[in-house]
């Protein structure tokens, strides 16, 4: 049995023309709790230079505490960024990017590895 993707389906994402411009997140989960009670590892990753803000939250954050995490920690830095990939994560629902203004282009991205494709989800 090979166990080879199909050739010729996955599209890889433009390269992005400005630092921070294009974000990439996700959020490393099953790490022990911290004395601060952080359990979770949220990483923020510019598309461009590979950098990368490691943001230590709690699973049970809500929506609201995460964007204001995002304002403080990303956007103070390094301004509002023009599009963010991310997968499914539940954590980054439409009410987060409302919480932004609405000012960010948002971009899910699912990978069915069986079928050899990646999907553009808006």
């Amino acid at each position: 049995i090979e166990h080879q993707w199909a050739s010729g389906l996955l599209q890889p994402l433009d390269i992005p023309v400005w630092k921070w411009d294009e974000i990439s997140m996700d959020i490393v989960t099953g790490l022990p709790r911290t004395q601060r009670r952080h359990d979770v590892i949220w990483v923020v990753v510019d598309r461009l230079t590979k950098s990368a803000h490691f943001l230590p939250i709690c699973k049970d954050y809500s929506v609201s505490r995460l964007s204001e995490i995002f304002q403080q920690e990303i956007v103070r830095l390094h301004g509002i960024p023009s599009a963010i990939v991310s997968d499914r994560d539940p954590r980054f629902a439409s009410r987060f990017w409302k919480d932004t203004e609405g000012h960010v282009t948002f971009m899910c991205i699912r990978v069915d590895r069986k079928l050899g494709r990646l999907y553009l989800l808006s």
